[in-house]
């Protein structure tokens, strides 16, 4: 009798485990699709702020080594901003409209050669990526990043200050984009970061020095 009770007991037990096991792996299953549906989008948009935040900040740093009017900068920000934002969207969509052009000629040849393949192939349609949501999270993203320097120059007059401030706002923005690239990449945040702030460094110097070089030679 006492027998029968124990093996009642370790089966139930054993049902228990497997049961536990199905759940945990039908979780980790659902976490790995949902972030990797949501990769792209997310790609785009730490890609496209920072892309935003470097180029529109070297732009205003680069007229402002050879003319110092507040006007000039802003305008060539708003400028560089319109444009980049234009240039990310498009760029974007068309990257991933080939994808995804590539990826539903792929599910018809295997839909030709598999015939009972309807579940399959509603599952991935729900993984096809989406050019219009990449190439909006990218432009938005670009926007974001490029509004950094123009806050930070907008309300200063004074050159000097102006110029420290624009490269304080940004060091500030491209270690925050850094980290957050670094956490939704699962790297380590801090080389993360300061690759990003380096390579931030390097583009304003770069823009500064070699604008200045060339105004000041009389061209």
């Amino acid at each position: 009798m006492a027998s029968n009770q124990t093996s009642v007991h370790d089966a139930k037990f054993a049902l228990s485990v497997n049961n536990m096991e199905q759940q945990m792996s039908l979780e980790l299953e659902k976490e790995e699709f949902d972030y990797s549906k949501r990769s792209q989008w997310l790609r785009a948009a730490v890609l496209g702020a920072n892309d935003g935040l470097v180029s529109t900040a070297s732009l205003m740093m680069g007229v402002g080594a050879v003319k110092q009017d507040i006007k000039a900068m802003i305008l060539t920000g708003f400028a560089g901003l319109v444009a980049g934002a234009c240039s990310m969207a498009i760029g974007e969509f068309v990257s991933v409209y080939s994808q995804l052009d590539i990826q539903v000629a792929q599910l018809k040849r295997d839909k030709r050669r598999v015939l009972d393949a309807e579940e399959e192939k509603e599952e991935d349609d729900e993984n096809l990526p989406n050019p219009v949501q990449a190439a909006a999270a990218s432009a938005l993203a670009f926007t974001t990043g490029a509004m950094v320097p123009l806050l930070a120059a907008s309300f200063i007059r004074q050159y000097k200050v102006r110029v420290a401030v624009i490269v304080a706002a940004v060091s500030m923005a491209l270690v925050l984009f850094g980290w957050l690239g670094a956490a939704l990449g699962r790297a380590p945040a801090a080389r993360s970061s300061l690759r990003v702030l380096v390579g931030g460094w390097l583009a304003m110097a770069l823009t500064f020095g070699l604008t200045k070089l060339i105004g000041s030679s009389g061209l």
